[in-house]
């Protein structure tokens, strides 16, 4: 049988779910939900009724063959194909009213950048806290006997959390405080923020009051795709979510983090 892969350079894949880990996932939702409204509580509010939207960029494909769980390891630059994506966003967003670019301290998400600022003439802002989420696996590569080994089962006690990682609480307390940073700088207008799969996952997550304890492979958070969220003033009205280079979908490795 083929062993399940994570769909994310950080994520083990969980493959099954009981009334415990649901119970448990309801719990983790809330601690994500809590640490967002922590950072909101931080920022403060300003009231307003303009329309802004923060774009949140999922990286384009990566250049992974050994299928390492690369986390935030420097040196995983985009593939061809990455960079074929990061152009079609680029394109994809020539006509947007961008204020201001954001993207992780990570080369990934710098390169899945720059073609989008070259188009708007801005000097990218980095920020490490869009940066992807920590991992104690992080540098090995994928395999079963990974989960077997008596000396990591302490890391796994609790995949709702997950205890191998950083915390849903703490992605969601620094994603909420980022998103609403480049919320008020650019009132009324777009923002672009490059970031990673699972951030982006569990913010949207937090967002839409969903359990957060998941199967990686199921996130709907593809390479290259835009999670919109829209302001008016400091309420969020919508979002939505979308996938300019799914043509390209096809040609993807299928490795982890690709």
């Amino acid at each position: 049988m083929t062993e399940p892969m994570p769909d994310s350079g950080t994520d083990l894949p969980v493959d099954t779910e009981t009334a415990e880990t649901s119970a448990q996932a309801t719990d983790a939702a809330g601690e994500a939900a809590a640490g967002a409204r922590e950072a909101h509580a931080e920022h403060g509010t300003r009231p307003g009724s303009e329309r802004t939207v923060v774009h949140l960029l999922r990286h384009g494909e990566v250049d992974n063959p050994h299928k390492i769980l690369y986390g935030r390891l420097p040196d995983y630059h985009l593939s061809p194909l990455g960079r074929e994506m990061a152009e079609v966003v680029g394109e994809h967003l020539a006509d947007a009213d961008l204020a201001l670019v954001v993207h992780s301290p990570l080369e990934r998400t710098a390169e899945t950048a720059a073609p989008t600022l070259a188009r708007h003439g801005l000097t990218a802002v980095v920020d490490p806290r869009v940066i992807e989420a920590g991992n104690k696996f992080e540098g090995r590569r994928f395999r079963k006997r990974l989960l077997l080994d008596p000396r990591r089962w302490w890391w796994l006690r609790d995949p709702t959390k997950p205890t191998w990682g950083e915390h849903y609480r703490a992605i969601g307390k620094r994603m909420m405080a980022a998103i609403e940073d480049a919320r008020d700088h650019a009132r009324g207008r777009e923002v672009l923020v490059v970031s990673h799969q699972l951030p982006i996952w569990t913010i949207r997550s937090v967002l839409e009051q969903r359990p957060l304890w998941h199967d990686p492979r199921r996130r709907e958070c593809n390479l290259a795709s835009l999670t919109s969220v829209t302001f008016v003033g400091d309420e969020i009205v919508d979002v939505t979510y979308s996938e300019p280079a799914a043509h390209l979908y096809a040609h993807a490795a299928k490795t982890p983090g690709a």
